[in-house]
């Protein structure tokens, strides 16, 4: 492991990865939200419904839930320099496809396939990992998630700029063509400036990349029951694609969505027996084993932090316009200060996870989280627009600081499986973004708020079962060698 000394302020070893992964993750998330600061131009260029651009966006985020896994196995097969350079490379292609779109469908195939992008940020999980040690790990890992993470809110401030200095109706097209230009030379840029590890370190493999492994049979049965929420989430997404939601699909077609779903969820079982049948007939050996349930308390924590910062920063603008009577734009603004957060709360959840422990800090984040959602559920137009504002700003740093904490325990879990283990738990986030969003769809948004924040306390109460990591986890290289690494 790296041992110079952690300066933001330097560009080389260490400190060089880490800046360019964060330039990596930023990059995907501004190709990613590309479309949303320029959808009325796009409607009214190809002529869509109000309907067609809630698809779009809907579609946007449907395929990042099963990527974010796939792509967290293949990171830790091949290794995040080469995974993370040709996701940039080929998703330049669907974002060149989009901003060259001339009818609903070639827009809505080329945004749904741009779903692949999102799932970017588990790749840099796994590197920034190879390069820190484990007491400077949260930091780095906040600083990789949060200054990336601004990716969307750079989309938002300087796109519609950039469509205005093409002028005409088709500036639009040049400012995504642009974002897929800077994806497509940044792959080149990263694939040569970085290594998967630090000179004379080990890069761990897992033993099987079709499966996560496990080592006990009760976490073999724990999987298979967290994978059914991700599956449930897409099923979501396909019923609001059908005629009770935006009619996009008829049911016939939904319905095979759904038969689908239940067949890749029935080979999803069997693959994980395959990888795992040993443990039904032979004890793992204890240097060997790692505790699932820590996998599983991470993702509902993630369900609920990232999860429900998605579904807040896509409803804010409008609930503070409608409860405060603000126009489009003042309201814009003033929401925007709930995302503007993560440049600073997510390396903070991580430093304070490095410097005061992983599950006391969990902990602390988490209810500060509840009680911040609980206090945004009592705002309403009596409340004066600072307070509300600042209100939602101190809760926003519960939420971002959490999602920090949570990534700062991930790669201490199983060093060959961070990758898995960060595509999983990255998923979770998606799954509670779907979930939250389609209860808003039926309730008010004082509910929608509490709702949130019973979830946390869910989430606090789970946190009751996760051990502090400590000590060190043992990884076997392809030479067959036991190495020690250390991770608290």
């Amino acid at each position: 492991m790296n041992s110079e000394k952690f300066n933001i302020f330097k560009f080389h070893g260490k400190m060089k990865v880490l800046h360019l992964s964060w330039m990596a993750f930023f990059i995907t998330f501004l190709v990613w939200f590309n479309f949303a600061p320029l959808l009325q131009a796009v409607k009214e260029t190809l002529g869509l419904t109000t309907d067609q651009i809630k698809t779009l966006l809907i579609l946007n985020v449907a395929l990042t839930i099963p990527a974010r896994v796939v792509i967290g196995m293949l990171t830790d097969k091949y290794g995040p320099r080469l995974v993370y350079s040709w996701l940039l490379a080929l998703c330049s292609i669907p974002c060149f496809m989009f901003a060259m779109a001339d009818s609903f469908i070639q827009a809505a195939i080329a945004r749904f396939l741009l779903g692949f992008i999102g799932a970017g940020f588990v790749i840099g999980i796994r590197m920034v990992s190879e390069w820190f040690p484990h007491n400077e790990l949260g930091t780095a890992e906040g600083i990789y998630g949060g200054w990336g993470n601004f990716g969307s809110a750079a989309a938002a401030f300087t796109l519609p700029t950039v469509a205005l200095l093409f002028g005409g109706e088709d500036g639009w097209r040049y400012a995504i063509g642009i974002t897929g230009v800077i994806s497509l030379l940044f792959a080149f840029i990263y694939y040569t400036n970085v290594t998967n590890t630090p000179k004379g370190s080990t890069y761990f493999k897992p033993k099987n990349v079709g499966a996560m492994e496990v080592t006990s049979k009760g976490d073999f049965f724990l999987l298979l029951v967290m994978k059914i929420p991700m599956y449930a989430a897409i099923a979501l997404l396909a019923w609001k694609l059908s005629p009770s939601g935006v009619d996009m699909l008829s049911q016939t077609v939904v319905t095979w969505i759904y038969v689908g779903l239940a067949a890749l969820y029935a080979a999803e079982v069997y693959k994980v027996w395959q990888v795992n049948k040993g443990i039904f007939t032979k004890d793992v050996p204890e240097l060997h084993r790692y505790n699932f349930k820590q996998v599983a308390v991470l993702d509902i924590l993630y369900f609920t932090n990232f999860g429900s910062e998605l579904a807040v920063v896509s409803m804010l603008p409008l609930f503070f316009a409608e409860t405060f009577k603000l126009d489009p734009v003042l309201a814009g603004l003033v929401a925007g200060a709930y995302a503007f957060m993560n440049l600073m709360s997510r390396p903070a959840g991580g430093w304070i996870s490095d410097k005061f422990g992983r599950k006391s800090t969990l902990m602390i984040l988490t209810a500060g989280l509840a009680v911040g959602y609980g206090l945004m559920g009592l705002v309403d137009g009596q409340w004066p627009l600072w307070l509300a504002v600042a209100l939602a700003m101190g809760c926003s740093f519960f939420v971002q600081s959490g999602e920090g904490a949570v990534f700062a325990v991930v790669p201490l879990i199983k060093r060959r499986m961070t990758g898995q283990i960060a595509g999983m738990t990255g998923a979770y986030g998606n799954v509670g973004a779907v979930t939250f969003l389609t209860v808003l769809s039926f309730v008010d948004y004082s509910t929608f708020f509490f709702v949130i924040a019973a979830t946390a306390l869910v989430g606090l109460f789970t946190l009751l079962f996760m051990k502090e990591p400590r000590g060190q986890i043992a990884e076997v290289a392809e030479d067959g060698s036991v190495h020690m690494i250390d991770v608290g």
